[in-house]
């Protein structure tokens, strides 16, 4: 299908880009790397009047580590995540996560700032970023405001940021030592949305007992879910293969999936406990414990 008729504007500052949107409010949608968007529109599942390309916006595209979080510019390409070196040997959950996103066409494309704001708990990057603690920055015509990811999500499609607000940048705390992570993904093909996936992101203690604990989940219902028993559960316990299991099966109990293509909810919830399991031994693993 041809989507319906747009007007498209090319901002060249952020301040052009949030003028834009407060003139047009929610007639105006941001297009940052356009993979979830411009289908949608095709489709007209979603219809626009303006649409806000910040994709030539200088000062969005960026990896670093600065006091005390790795910063990831919004326009930054899932592509770049993948091949950072920083990435790759100090946060080895995102890497997981970025090469199980579509395709390589795709990801030369997408943005991890497009994957969040896209607000679709089918996405990867949600899960991932609730299990490390994430925030994400909004620039508005008031100034600029941090929202924990865990408050981000409000539902299918829908999050918290306004309708004249950009999301700028995604702020992961850095871990300790002695911290591992992953991220294990279920797809019926390579390139597709997952029928699940877990995100774990773990920190072991001076006796190996697990000290901190993050676990996300993807396609588990209406918005990205936080399994907030499962982390609980695991705070001051070896992690043991027993325990990693009573773990995960309090994550899937977390889990509310609807029927579709992809499976059952049963069989969803099933394949959540078992992807849990499986990332909570891949991040016991990357912290240098024993699983």
């Amino acid at each position: 299908m041809i989507p319906a008729a747009f007007d498209y504007h090319a901002p060249g500052t952020l301040a052009d880009a949030l003028a834009l949107l407060e003139k047009h409010g929610d007639d105006a949608k941001v297009l940052s790397g356009g993979q979830s968007l411009l289908p949608m529109l095709k489709i007209r599942l979603a219809q626009i009047g303006h649409l806000v390309d910040i994709g030539r916006i200088a000062g969005l595209d960026y990896i670093r580590e600065e006091d005390g979080f790795l910063k990831i510019g919004a326009a930054t390409k899932e592509v770049a995540l993948e091949r950072s070196d920083l990435v790759r040997t100090r946060y080895p959950i995102l890497l997981d996560t970025a090469k199980v996103i579509a395709d390589p066409l795709v990801r030369n494309r997408a943005t991890v700032g497009g994957n969040l704001a896209h607000g679709d708990p089918a996405n990867d990057h949600p899960a991932t970023m609730l299990a490390l603690g994430a925030s994400v920055v909004a620039r508005g015509p008031k100034g600029e405001r941090t929202i924990p990811v865990d408050q981000f999500f409000k539902g299918l499609f829908t999050t918290a940021l306004a309708a004249n607000e950009i999301l700028t940048e995604v702020r992961i705390p850095v871990p300790p030592a002695k911290s591992g992570g992953a991220y294990v993904k279920l797809e019926r093909k390579v390139g597709d949305f997952a029928t699940a996936a877990a995100a774990v992101q773990l920190t072991l203690g001076a006796k190996g007992e697990v000290t901190k604990a993050g676990i996300g989940l993807t396609a588990a219902g209406p918005t990205p879910v936080k399994a907030t028993e499962a982390e609980k559960f695991l705070i001051g316990k070896m992690p043991d293969d027993a325990t990693l299991a009573e773990a995960a099966k309090l994550a899937s109990q977390a889990a509310k999936p609807t029927a579709d293509r992809r499976g059952a909810p049963d069989y969803k919830r099933e394949m959540a406990r078992v992807l849990t399991f499986r990332a909570l031994q891949a991040a016991v693993r990357r912290a240098g414990g024993k699983a």
